[in-house]
C-alpha cells in the first residue's frame, strides 16, 4: 500500500458537489493499493501514520503525533498512486489492486484508524472526487508499506 500524508488544518472532499467528509487539524491521506497487499499493510500504515511525529510542539519542532494533538485523518482512496508511467505517456495501473480487492482493504485501513482512537473521515470509494486541503507547513510525507521492516527481512 502507498500512502500521500500531508499534514493539514482542514481538508475535505466533494463528491457531485456534496461534502461527503470534512476534518479540521490532522492528516489528508490518499490511500492506494496494490497488487499482493494485505490487511497487515493497512495495520502497518494505520500505525504507523497515527504514530508519526510531525505535527509541533510547543517550540515549533516537528515532536508530536497525531494522537498527541487529538487529530483527524481524511482518508481517500487513490488507485493512481500505482501508475505505471516508465513507458509511454498513458499511465497503466496494472500494478492496482483489483477494485474489489482495494475497496475490502480501504475498508480495513478505515478499521484500524478507528481501532487507535481516530476519528476518520472519507471519501467514497471509487468515486470521481474534489479534494481540498490547507496543507500546514507544508509537510507531505510518502510511505509504502514495501518498505515496511518485516517485509525487508529475507524468507
Amino acid at each position: 500500500m502507498r500512502a500521500v500524508i500531508q499534514r493539514v488544518t482542514e481538508a475535505f472532499v466533494e463528491v457531485d458537489g456534496e461534502e461527503v467528509g470534512r476534518i479540521g487539524l490532522g492528516l489528508l491521506v490518499l490511500l492506494g493499493v496494490g497488487q499482493g497487499d494485505t490487511v497487515e499493510d493497512a495495520y502497518y500504515l494505520a500505525r504507523k501514520i497515527v504514530n508519526l511525529r510531525i505535527f509541533p510542539d510547543e517550540a515549533g519542532k516537528m515532536n508530536l503525533s497525531l494522537k498527541e494533538v487529538e487529530g483527524e485523518v481524511l482518508l481517500v482512496s487513490q488507485f493512481t498512486l500505482y501508475a505505471e508511467t516508465r513507458k509511454g505517456n498513458r499511465p497503466s495501473f496494472v500494478k492496482a489492486a483489483p477494485p474489489d480487492v482495494g475497496r475490502r482493504l480501504y475498508e480495513a485501513a478505515i478499521e484500524a484508524f478507528l481501532e487507535q482512537g481516530v476519528h476518520v473521515e472519507t471519501g467514497v470509494y471509487g468515486a470521481h472526487m474534489r479534494v481540498h486541503l490547507v496543507n500546514d507547513g507544508p509537510v507531505t510525507l510518502i510511505l509504502d508499506s514495501e518498505a515496511r521492516p518485516e517485509k525487508l527481512r529475507p524468507r
